[in-house]
């Protein structure tokens, strides 16, 4: 009888050798055979199979007493749970290793070792039978230990992994998911470790792990081995890539946050059973991203790989959740882990979920926001282990960061907020699957958020989730739209947030009729466009000290401003790419622009700044024109280095027709010159000009948007900021309605894109009605108004409305 072979090298596993070897060396085995070639580096090492663990508990005779701890037990029972876990461990660990498991795992140590060296070192980690699946995970239920160096630590780091498959965390799991304890083996596998201790490591995912938007890599790292990333020690780096225009040559991180980075995990010295340690991470690196460009892309071109190819064997889309670790001694990037994403890619594609805070109260604490939902409910704080059983179900789980072992409990929880981690560390993936919201990252949470006090945590407001102090109203809109009928005329959204863009770009509607340029400059950059020219000139040294800090790490202050703006604005292009995406031109008056950081050295005081130093006359003036040239500089790279020829560029305030010529030449000047590579210009047709000299701008612009707050005001003579004549604004006023009428049709006459994206449409739907009879191109509403407008419009076209 031949002797049975309990190593199989990744050389000779693929996808379908799960039962064998589990889901983790199944899909190494299968990278290593089949990407590995196509360039995706793989580390070597080996599989030890699931007989091997079976056959130990088989020789010792453990199975009926494993099945006396688990048979029957109550997983909500956390004492007997924890108690129960403990001592099946010990079982399984007692077990001794049959001859011929040792044996054959002491020959592969030493054939890896001749092939890489006396000072190899190799990451040892779990690979369970009913793991990795498209429908359960099980990430971080079972152990890894790394940098282990040695034959004798190599067979004590196996039996540990084996002894994994009964953690408290890995019991209760697969209780849930409705696995048999004992229909599940433990495979191991022994991988040569990346020297990423020197370097950095992370997790990626082919999806948007909060929207589920599929067209995007999401990548974070940190500095040291990547357990910090994956288990919440840190608050890593995050970028993103665009698919879509990577897989047609444009190389570019759409966008890029720099994380606080705070420890930093390094082998320790000496050949121990901890062979690793966390350090502090020095201030020096904290301020710097783990990755290139270069790298990121070089991942973002791995990833994409390994997804396609999954998604092949699929036979369906499979976005990949992926960790990768880069080299310090060469600088080479490696995969060393690779499995279906779970939780953002299973949501449904036609209901559409969406939170909405009714009230605000004082922020408590704020971080990184997982789960687009928001919930309220007592403080729990939990500072280690011993604490989880004074949990009670529907409390908000505050702790410093979070460990697998606390799934059970982490279950029964209303919300999770955390000190320390990102959006792909244990917390955040835990929370996506149970579809509760997190904050994670939040600085000093278990501080200021007291034990006992009522909390609601929204995570419904954008990247940022925020902790407030009470209970706050809130409600919840479901639509389904799969039986939604699209009418004739196109439905935009306004949008000026990039960080709700992935989320909003998942709603049925035709692209952005206004993307607001002043929302990013506002609120993630923060500072006057002049100020980063001409820090020189800013009279408050504290002020100018504030504007060189922000542009730390840059070139420039200039490069700053444009690599911000472009990855603001590049977000909500890519999120609706290929649909258009109409940006508008910074639109500020000057004491909205004073207001920036630095802005009131370079602003006039107006007394009515609504029709003062604005728009298209503020493009072209010498006081602006070099700030205008930084929004033209960020628009070019959206549309060239990323690809995102989506966006359009539109035009506000445009008084005359010199102005319009003129911003059209300085657009050009810099490298924007309609009609090439598909460029097309709009104008606000704001402006009562802008509708009597509508043949003359049509000669010069693509498409109008029509701006009904402005023109109002303009047409009827009201300060729309005025509350004593308030009364007097009224877009459904006769007059009103003639400009209207005179704007689509000469619009129409010229073979120009008509479009709307002030508010009358979306307050009232008689003004509705009267677009669409008109032939208006385009409705764009705020994203809450979309399936209602929508609705509405194909109701009006349906009844014979549309002209």
């Amino acid at each position: 009888m031949a002797a049975t072979n309990y190593i199989r090298w990744f050389r000779e596993l693929a996808l379908e050798d799960l039962p064998l070897v589990g889901g983790k060396n199944a899909s190494l085995g299968e990278m290593f055979q089949q990407l590995a070639p196509l360039g995706v580096r793989v580390p070597d090492g080996f599989a030890v199979t699931a007989p091997a663990y079976r056959d130990a508990l088989d020789a010792a005779g453990a199975w009926p007493e494993l099945h006396r701890l688990l048979d029957g037990l109550d997983k909500r029972d956390t004492d007997a749970l924890s108690r129960a876990g403990a001592r099946a461990r010990e079982i399984v660990y007692a077990a001794p290793m049959p001859a011929a498991v040792e044996q054959q795992l002491r020959a592969a140590w030493r054939a890896l070792q001749a092939q890489v060296g006396p000072d190899l070192s190799v990451a040892v980690r779990s690979s369970a039978t009913a793991e990795d699946l498209p429908g359960a995970s099980f990430a971080g239920q079972h152990d890894t230990y790394l940098n282990i160096r040695g034959e004798e630590l190599l067979i004590d780091a196996v039996k540990r992994c084996q002894a994994s498959l009964f953690t408290d965390r890995a019991i209760s799991y697969r209780t849930d998911q409705g696995f048999d304890h004992f229909k599940v083996s433990l495979s191991v596998a022994v991988m040569q470790m990346v020297r990423s201790d020197l370097a950095s490591s992370g997790v990626m995912f082919t999806i948007d792990t909060e929207s589920g938007h599929p067209d995007v890599v999401f990548i974070t790292g940190a500095w040291g081995l990547g357990e910090n990333v994956v288990q919440g020690t840190v608050d890593p780096d995050e970028f993103y890539v665009h698919k879509p225009t990577y897989r047609q040559g444009h190389r570019a991180v759409l966008r890029r946050t720099l994380g606080d980075k705070q420890v930093r995990m390094v082998y320790a010295p000496g050949r121990t059973r901890e062979p690793v340690v966390n350090r502090p991470t020095p201030k020096a690196d904290r301020a710097r991203f783990c990755l290139s460009d270069a790298d990121v892309l070089e991942l973002a071109g791995a990833a994409i790989q390994i997804e396609d190819h999954y998604s092949r064997l699929a036979g369906t889309a499979r976005p990949m959740d992926i960790e990768w670790a880069k080299d310090g001694p060469d600088g080479a990037l490696y995969i060393v882990q690779a499995r279906p994403e779970t939780a953002a890619s299973r949501r449904s594609a036609t209901l559409l979920e969406e939170f909405v805070l009714d009230g605000h109260g004082p922020v408590r604490a704020s971080g990184r926001a997982v789960g687009a939902k928001i919930a309220s409910g007592r403080v729990r704080r939990v500072t280690d282990g011993r604490h989880l059983a004074d949990f009670q179900p529907g409390e908000v789980l505050v702790a410093d960061t979070t460990t697998p072992d606390w799934e059970p409990v982490m279950k029964t929880a209303a919300a999770i907020v955390t000190n320390r981690g990102g959006r792909t560390c244990h917390a955040a993936i835990v929370a996506r699957e149970l579809g509760i919201p997190a904050v994670v990252g939040a600085e000093q949470a278990t501080e200021v958020l007291a034990d006992g006090a009522v909390v609601t945590v929204s995570c419904a407001e954008g990247a940022v989730g925020r902790v407030y102090e009470g209970a706050l109203a809130f409600h919840k809109n479901v639509s389904d739209v799969s039986g939604l009928q699209r009418p004739k005329t196109a439905i935009l959204v306004n949008l000026g947030n990039p960080e709700l863009a992935f989320q909003t770009a998942l709603m049925p509607c035709d692209g952005v009729g206004l993307a607001r340029m002043e929302f990013i400059i506002n609120e993630h950059i923060k500072v006057h466009p002049m100020a980063v020219l001409h820090p020189e000139r800013i009279t408050d040294t504290a002020v100018r000290a504030q504007v060189q800090a922000l542009s730390a790490g840059h070139a420039s202050g200039a490069d700053y401003f444009v690599q911000k703006l472009a990855e603001g604005v590049g977000t909500i292009a890519a999120a609706f790419y290929p649909r258009p995406v109409i940006v508008r031109l910074s639109d500020f008056k000057s004491n909205e622009y004073a207001a920036l950081l630095g802005g009131r050295d370079f602003e006039p005081f107006e007394e009515n700044p609504m029709i003062g130093f604005r728009g298209a006359a503020r493009y072209i003036h010498p006081a602006y024109a070099e700030g205008f040239a930084l929004e033209c500089r960020a628009m070019l790279r959206v549309r060239q280095a990323m690809g995102l020829t989506n966006l359009k560029l539109m035009v506000p305030f445009c008084r005359r027709l010199d102005e319009a010529r003129g911003v059209l030449a300085a657009l050009a000047s810099h490298g924007l010159v309609r009609g090439q590579d598909g460029l097309e210009v709009y104008v606000m047709c704001e402006i009562p000009n802008n509708v009597l000299l509508i043949d003359e701008f049509s000669a010069l612009f693509d498409g109008f948007s029509i701006g009904s707050n402005d023109l109002t005001q303009l047409t009827l003579g009201v300060d729309r900021d005025s509350a004593i004549v308030a009364d007097s604004f009224d877009e459904q006023d006769p007059g009103m309605l003639k400009m209207l009428k005179l704007a689509v049709e000469g619009a129409r006459r010229n073979g120009r894109h008509s479009g709307i994206c002030g508010q009358a449409p979306s307050d009232h739907v008689e003004v509705a009605r009267y677009l669409v009879r008109l032939g208006i191109d385009s409705i764009s509403v705020t994203p809450d108004r979309v399936l209602r407008t929508m609705q509405a419009v194909e109701e009006i076209e349906r009844s014979g409305g549309r002209g």
